[in-house]
């Protein structure tokens, strides 16, 4: 199991992006050295009533300057993410990771990066990392309207193809229609986002005979394996619980699409 660190960390900066979407950036000792794109952290809450920690996928890494970027989603009011939302420069917070097991890319081939909705930061760090080690990829993010956050970011790394179910910027619908009205192939994907975006792209990647790894991150509870909130179904059985369930902040976030029932 690679090594995790627990680590009270400074808040370098935070802004909002909009529609309770904020970005924050933080200075870590060791966390972001070790850390890959697909990983996470679980965030503390400084309200000892909060017991668990928030778990947030990681969409920036600067190894060398041992920061990572959170963007994330406010999910209501008095929630954890709506205090985190709170921290200014300067503040600071505990946290741990980096957790889960992230993207393994299969390099030398065609490939489609897809994020939906919070699903979408995750995926900015992959699509840095594979197209600076010359891989060929196509991004495809999928909005419900034209608050596209994050988009300028990726199509300053890679050709950005974008859905939304208004029809207000690019495709109107889904990601796969994107990529049907766009004439767009690959060989394989890379995904994260709300489950039916996931189930849909799991049944295009069989029926096109691709390979396909998603990411599950946006159904995690705990984040440490604790609550056993998050677990999935999969093919084999779990060596933890002997039955068919597979933890996602554990053996997750991100699974081959074989291996687990959406």
């Amino acid at each position: 199991m690679a090594e995790k660190f627990e680590e009270i960390v400074k808040v370098v900066s935070q802004n909002s992006l909009g529609n309770g979407i904020f970005d924050m950036v933080l200075q870590t000792e060791n966390i972001a050295k070790a850390a890959k794109s697909g990983q996470f952290v679980s965030v503390y809450s400084n309200d000892a009533s909060k017991l668990l920690p928030r778990p947030i996928s990681l969409c920036g890494i600067d190894r060398e300057k041992g920061t990572l970027r959170l963007v994330y989603r406010v999910t209501g009011e008095g929630t954890g993410t709506e205090e985190f939302s709170r921290l200014k420069a300067g503040d600071t917070v505990k946290i741990l990771g980096p957790l889960g097991n992230g993207f393994t890319v299969v390099s030398g081939k065609k490939a489609f990066l897809i994020g939906g909705g919070i699903g979408v930061p995750p995926m900015l760090q992959l699509a840095k990392e594979m197209k600076a080690s010359g891989e060929d990829i196509q991004v495809v993010m999928g909005y419900r309207n034209s608050d596209t956050f994050l988009l300028e970011e990726f199509e300053e790394v890679a050709e950005t193809f974008v859905a939304t179910e208004d029809g207000s910027l690019g495709t109107k619908g889904n990601v796969i229609d994107a990529i049907k009205s766009e004439k767009l192939n690959a060989d394989i994907i890379y995904t994260c986002g709300p489950t039916p975006m996931l189930r849909a792209l799991k049944t295009y990647a069989e029926e096109n005979n691709m390979e396909c790894y998603i990411s599950m991150e946006e159904r995690m509870a705990c984040g440490i394996g604790a609550c056993l909130a998050c677990v999935c179904k999969s093919r084999e059985k779990d060596a933890h619980t002997n039955v068919n369930n597979k933890r996602i902040c554990k053996e997750g976030p991100v699974f081959n699409a074989k291996e687990v029932e959406l």
